[in-house]
């Protein structure tokens, strides 16, 4: 999230009186293990609706990448894990969206639908790249 709080404030130039941009250290890079087609929408974004999009569009591929990383670790399990591992990503699947739609707070304008959107889109991504990470070892 803090993440997404520098983009929105980079993209659109929000940090005129706030912290320098050079504030934003590479170590914060908000695109990092992101696709690049997401860095050049969010670039492009000048409204809620389109980082919204842009989150959208980034979401479907996470997913994508974290079904793939899912296929491949449940090919490589014997049967007993097999049946772990697809609780555990239910279970998972669960917290995930419950956690997310926490953050759509009805009170909380349209930054809340860009949390919740963000919140969807990072969990995708941190969990395909654990599921990467477990393959590789």
């Amino acid at each position: 999230m803090k993440y997404l709080l520098a983009t929105i404030l980079i993209s659109s130039g929000l940090t005129s009186g706030l912290a320098p941009v050079s504030a934003f250290s590479a170590e914060m890079n908000p695109f990092e293990s992101y696709s690049k087609a997401y860095k050049l929408c969010m670039d492009k974004a000048v409204s809620t609706q389109d980082i919204v999009e842009c989150t959208d569009i980034e979401y479907r591929v996470q997913d994508k990448r974290l079904n793939v990383a899912y296929k491949n670790l449940v090919g490589k399990q014997t049967p007993a894990r097999v049946k772990q591992l697809t609780e555990v990503q239910k279970l998972w699947i669960k917290y995930r969206d419950a956690n997310c739609a926490f953050y759509y707070d009805p009170d909380g304008g349209s930054m809340a639908r860009i949390l919740a959107n963000d919140c969807m889109l990072t969990m995708s991504k941190d969990r395909a790249a654990e599921f990467e990470n477990m393959l590789k070892n």
